[in-house]
């Protein structure tokens, strides 16, 4: 059985993870450069900066063991467990779980759970149809590891397999990062910023990465977000007048990047964590669950070892 995961984000490389586990040959491939998906980050002024997940939770115990190799080799950190939060003039404190971040960038957890796989980057499927086939290939089993409307459109809206990914939003968000000369403002692992026209959250990439640096990144509203997109860097402006406002800075940055993410978060949740039809075509990835970096992982690790279950199952009867 040979089975196509498309979408390299940290779904897709935990699905194709477990089933190279289970002795199922696989090939994991996405259109970018590099794998990571929405986990990918940028380097700017020599270090890495996280664009996309803010940070990560662990409440799952499979998860928990994945995080504490991660930790082993030190790809992980404990950050903070406390968040600020911004509402209304206000600033209150929002306790919470662990939240974890990565030192060298959060992509790096991706590529550490793809090592030693099949791995093909650059390529642009652009077809998944009934058999399953991929652009007119035949697979056994294929796996769509990415948001649903990217989903659908490589199904298209009349393939059996795309009922489920019709009918809910997703919000686009631009992720604007700027680094000062200096720190310029008070001390703040992240915020969620409520009610805010701009932003909804603000983390400091130095507090997260542990070095230190005058980094910050901002997560603008879905309005902001279609506003700009078509130029994110016009996002860029407001973002910086509303962290003057919230956290009083007073110098310009040094430099600043702005990321569009047209898909960056799904309007509600799914109590399933993914899908798989009989002609195995299988959909995973934060869309199923809730939208969280462990979610997405979760997804796609029981979709990879349901598909693996059918594998031997079929060995069995034959």
């Amino acid at each position: 059985m040979t089975v196509v995961v498309i979408g390299a984000g940290i779904a897709g490389a935990a699905c194709a993870a477990e089933l190279a586990a289970a002795g199922v040959p696989v090939r994991l491939v996405d259109r970018a450069g590099e794998v990571g998906g929405r986990m990918g980050g940028h380097r700017v002024a020599g270090r890495p900066v996280d664009l996309g997940a803010a940070y990560f939770t662990v409440r799952d115990g499979a998860f928990e063991r994945v995080v504490r190799r991660w930790r082993d080799a030190g790809l992980v950190r404990p950050w903070t467990s406390e968040l600020a939060v911004f509402g209304r003039g206000t600033r209150d404190r929002a306790p919470g779980p662990q939240r974890w971040a990565a030192p060298g960038g959060l992509g790096g957890l991706v590529a550490e759970l793809v090592r030693g796989l099949d791995v093909e980057l650059g390529r642009e499927v652009r077809r998944v149809g009934p058999g399953p086939v991929v652009d007119g290939e035949p697979a056994d089993a294929v796996v769509l590891a990415m948001p649903d409307p990217e989903a659908l459109r490589l199904l298209g809206p009349e393939h059996p397999a795309a009922a489920p990914l019709v009918g809910r939003g997703w919000r686009p968000a631009i992720a604007v990062a700027a680094g000062w000369e200096a720190r310029d403002w008070p001390e703040l692992p992240a915020a969620f910023v409520n009610d805010h026209p701009v932003l909804t959250l603000v983390a400091d990439d130095g507090s997260r990465r542990g070095d230190g640096a005058p980094v910050l990144v901002a997560h603008t509203t879905a309005e902001v977000a279609r506003a700009h997109e078509a130029d994110p860097d016009g996002a860029v402006g407001p973002v910086l007048d509303a962290l003057r406002e919230l956290l009083g800075i007073r110098t310009p940055p040094e430099w600043t990047l702005a990321r569009h993410w047209p898909h960056a978060s799904p309007d509600g949740t799914r109590e399933a964590l993914f899908h798989l039809t009989d002609d195995g075509i299988g959909l995973a990835g934060d869309g199923w669950g809730s939208p969280r970096v462990e979610t997405a992982w979760r997804s796609g690790h029981l979709l990879g070892r349901e598909i693996a279950g059918r594998v031997r199952r079929g060995r069995a009867a034959g």
